[in-house]
């Protein structure tokens, strides 16, 4: 009967020893996701620093566009205005060399 046990005892522990390697297995499997993670963490919040950065150019980039266009406008404008003044002068040019 105690040869029994101890047989019975040596298999509990036989198992028990496997169970423990199985579990320092998962441990370690664990400890490399979790690192795996923080490195995703780290890439994800470089990222999400990138975007802040990529939109905060963006903004900046259509406000000064906008500024471009209004500026245009009235570099239009101006320059039609110009030509007017011009199309006048070789009028009065042309109407003073005729007097003549």
């Amino acid at each position: 009967m105690d040869k029994e046990m101890l047989e019975i005892l040596k298999r509990l522990e036989t198992k028990i020893d496997g169970i423990e390697t199985k579990v320092n297995g998962i441990e370690t499997k664990v400890n490399g996701i979790e690192t795996k993670v923080d490195g995703i963490e780290t890439k994800l919040n470089g990222v999400v620093e990138q975007t802040a950065d990529l939109l905060e150019f963006r903004s900046e980039t259509s406000k000064k566009i906008n500024q471009i266009k209004d500026d245009v406008e009235v570099i239009k404008k101006d320059l039609c205005f110009v030509e007017e003044a011009t199309a006048k002068n070789w009028r009065d040019i042309a109407n003073l060399r005729a007097v003549k």
